[in-house]
């Protein structure tokens, strides 16, 4: 069928209202309000800052004292109890506590995440949080003839009182890593061996490698140890955290990071071993221990 002709004056009509339609819409964009990066909805990233900290977020922890009995604890039962829901050690010049141990016997954890409250008490008082340890006999220590030569009185019968109790409290003796705490903090949040010649590894503000044969490196420094001192509060409760994880163990307080040992020497490595909680020192003091929780890593 031929396609009838249009009128040359409906072409220009229609042309003309198709240039109108499009230049009204040309005008509508330029005339809207402009949107800058900044006023445009943010689009999903995954470049986002961690929660902040959260010592008490237990999700996933289990609790390991019942903040009223020492049920799953051992230790002796003269310098251990429960007060106002901690595990307390006090020692005392009539009754000296020595050097020893409350255990959980709970279990021997290897990789884990420990939190507990702590709040030292008594100039004099030195404990610390045991763990991956081992129950050993006491050592017997030499004294150099020397050194010996040199020690008062009152020295050499506080060092034979020693090594009476650590005969006595035998069964709780320990030997392993151990977050030190002392109340004058100039040990607090080092990495300690307790009875292994290795004694201080990785001190605050460090974070140290072993290998076999050789002497502990530095790696790294994690700050200066009078300035992370300073997050320490002597005589108040203070928020300790242990992670074992492999070879790398942190102790961290009050959200701090205290030391760091990646222990790669197979002679004095140990993948797991008991928790537990450790009292020493002279004079009139009290170590209190509450809030308690374990988390167990893969």
């Amino acid at each position: 069928m031929p396609i009838p002709s249009m009128n040359p004056w409906r072409l220009k009509a229609a042309a003309s209202l198709a240039s109108a339609i499009f230049s009204t819409a040309l005008i509508a964009v330029f005339a809207a309000p402009h949107i800058s990066a900044q006023q445009a909805p943010a689009a999903p990233s995954r470049f986002v800052q961690p929660d902040p900290i959260d010592f008490n977020d237990h999700d996933g922890w289990t609790q390991i004292f019942d903040g009223k009995t020492l049920n799953g604890w051992d230790g002796p039962s003269e310098v251990w109890h429960v007060e106002d829901g901690a595990i307390v050690g006090e020692s005392s010049p009539e009754h000296p506590s020595g050097t020893t141990n409350i255990i959980w016997r709970g279990g021997e954890p290897g990789n884990f995440m420990l939190k507990v409250e702590m709040k030292l008490e008594g100039s004099g008082a030195n404990g610390g949080i045991q763990y991956r340890s081992l129950n050993v006999p006491p050592r017997h220590r030499d004294i150099p003839a020397d050194l010996l030569a040199r020690m008062t009185d009152e020295q050499k019968q506080r060092m034979q009182q020693n090594q009476l109790l650590l005969q006595k409290h035998a069964q709780w003796n320990l030997k392993g890593y151990q977050a030190d705490f002392d109340y004058n903090n100039k040990y607090t949040g080092q990495l300690y061996e307790q009875d292994s010649d290795r004694g201080i590894i990785a001190w605050r503000g460090q974070m140290v490698t072993t290998e076999p044969g050789k002497k502990p490196r530095l790696l790294a420094t994690l700050g200066n140890p009078d300035d992370l001192k300073s997050f320490i509060k002597p005589g108040k409760w203070n928020e300790v955290e242990i992670i074992a994880d492999g070879n790398t163990l942190v102790h961290i307080v009050n959200g701090h990071v205290m030391a760091i040992l990646v222990d790669t020497d197979p002679k004095f490595f140990q993948p797991k071993g008991l928790l537990a909680f450790e009292i020493e020192g002279p004079g009139n003091l009290k170590i209190s221990h509450r809030n308690v929780w374990l988390k167990k890593l893969p």
